[in-house]
């Protein structure tokens, strides 16, 4: 009972940090934050402060930031990949400095599974926003084949633990 209280708290802390890594990047850039919310569904409670909705959501699968995109997609590319990828950033320093603990191996698991280019993770976007700098516009043929070899990428790693798990 112990172990999963303190699953529960680290992965919370852990997914929590994160967002907050792109809020502070997010407010750096001066890209406006409309909500921060803890966990997925329905709004369990929430509450306006200095211009963000914080919302606590019924499942505690996650986390997020919703950014005001308009502007975000004029901010330079260099200052929209911090963004997308300050979060990581802070998962990876978290996981350095609190290496050997389960804190520290949810801090890297979330660095890791939020690298991977799957649809709407970090890695994802950060694709997409590269492909669209080297592009000079945007491509839907080249973000769908960047989704969809994401997808494939993360199923091959994901049948390859499970093979390695099952030996």
């Amino acid at each position: 009972m112990l172990l999963l209280l303190n699953f529960l708290i680290s992965f919370t802390f852990a997914l929590m940090l994160h967002e907050l890594g792109h809020l502070t990047a997010a407010r750096l850039c001066r890209v406006p934050v409309v909500e921060l919310g803890l966990g997925w569904g329905p709004k369990m409670y929430r509450r306006a402060f200095n211009r963000i909705e914080y919302q606590l959501r019924l499942l505690p699968l996650g986390a997020f930031i919703k950014m005001d995109m308009a502007v975000f997609t004029q901010r330079p590319f260099e200052q929209q990949l911090f963004v997308l990828t300050a979060g990581v950033l802070v998962n990876l320093t978290l996981a350095v400095l609190t290496w050997g603990s389960l804190f520290g191996v949810l801090n890297l698991g979330l660095a890791i599974g939020n690298s991977l280019p799957l649809y709407q993770q970090d890695g994802w976007k950060s694709a997409i926003v590269l492909s669209r700098k080297l592009l000079g516009r945007r491509s839907p043929m080249v973000e769908w084949t960047v989704t969809i070899t994401g997808g494939l990428i993360a199923l091959a790693v994901f049948a390859k633990a499970v093979m390695l798990m099952v030996r």
